[in-house]
């Protein structure tokens, strides 16, 4: 049939002059506008992952727009990236980065999708469940829902998904070191962390309680609780070995296994959280190590900011 030939013929010609078909977004939110924030200095990143991320939003039917992260002017790419008001702003950086992406915007911004591009990736697999940032930004654009994220806030710094303070904290350096093949300076940290680790316990007051004594503190976000079913506060873990072997146990399983399990361990939702030593307080915010006031407080919040997330039953229960 000649007719029906040169129709299809003119519908291929038509479909080759408009390029091929773009991919499907998500039905659950609209996309109109995305802005991907990539550091391709950061951990697991990789030199390619502009011009990779630009590939990926060629496939999508909305506008985009690929900005690659400086050092030096980081702050200011990322307000001048808020003040376009995307739909939806990509994050493809470390931990550090997509922490303070996600406390800038909010509860009330574009949502956000911290994407796996650093070395712990903490919250990017709690969100997405893999550390391949290209399967997690396709599965995010077809198939992503709302999902607020719960968090805490301590002197102006907020995490996500745990909290460690005390002395198990003080391992984070040398397991990074380590992650990194520095094993000269993993052990430099290593006999730093022995010396301080049993000799420094912390005060804990959770929701105006009773002050206790223990030796470490681990706050963790219903994100990744698997405590907590609804976002009521944060699940706090205190940490009291009986002795110092058993605390240097738990001081290595608070930071590669489920230290959740450990018998000396016990849980509780909390909403705001005291915490008190003698010296400045060790602590891991994300896989961040940093250093806290002899008293400080960490507040819960119940919806830090709004994330793209690929629809799954635990997100539609927390949305």
């Amino acid at each position: 049939m000649p007719a029906e030939r040169a129709a299809a013929a003119g519908k291929s010609d038509a479909e080759d002059a408009a390029g091929p078909a773009r991919r499907i977004l998500t039905p659950h939110v609209l996309i109109r506008s995305v802005i991907v924030l990539v550091n391709p200095l950061s951990g697991s990143t990789g030199a390619r992952a502009v011009d990779e991320a630009r590939a990926i939003m060629a496939d999508y039917d909305c506008t985009s727009e690929v900005i690659e992260l400086v050092g030096a002017t980081l702050n200011e790419q990322v307000e001048a990236a808020l003040a376009r008001k995307p739909d939806v702003l990509f994050v493809l950086a470390g931990d550090g980065t997509a922490r303070a992406v996600a406390s800038k915007v909010g509860p009330d911004g574009p949502l956000v999708a911290p994407l796996p591009g650093g070395t712990m990736n903490m919250l990017p697999k709690a969100l997405y469940g893999t550390t391949d940032w290209k399967v997690a930004i396709r599965e995010a654009l077809e198939t992503g829902s709302v999902q607020c994220v719960s968090g805490g806030e301590v002197e102006g710094e907020a995490f996500y998904c745990a909290g460690i303070f005390g002395s198990p904290a003080l391992w984070a350096p040398a397991r990074e070191a380590m992650r990194t093949g520095k094993l000269s300076l993993a052990w430099t940290y290593a006999r730093r962390a022995l010396r301080r680790a049993f000799s420094g316990k912390i005060r804990v007051e959770l929701d105006g309680g009773k002050m206790r004594r223990i030796e470490a503190l681990a706050l963790i976000s219903p994100t990744i609780s698997r405590a907590l079913e609804n976002p009521v506060g944060l699940e706090a873990a205190s940490m009291n070995p009986l002795d110092a072997s058993e605390a240097f146990r738990l001081a290595a399983t608070a930071l590669f296994s489920d230290w959740r399990q450990d018998p000396s361990v016990a849980t509780q939702p909390a909403r705001q959280i005291r915490i008190r030593a003698r010296s400045r307080i060790p602590a891991v915010l994300d896989g961040e190590p940093t250093l806290l006031a002899a008293e400080t407080t960490v507040r819960f919040i119940p919806k830090a900011f709004r994330a793209l997330t690929p629809l799954r039953p635990e997100s539609e229960a927390r949305t």
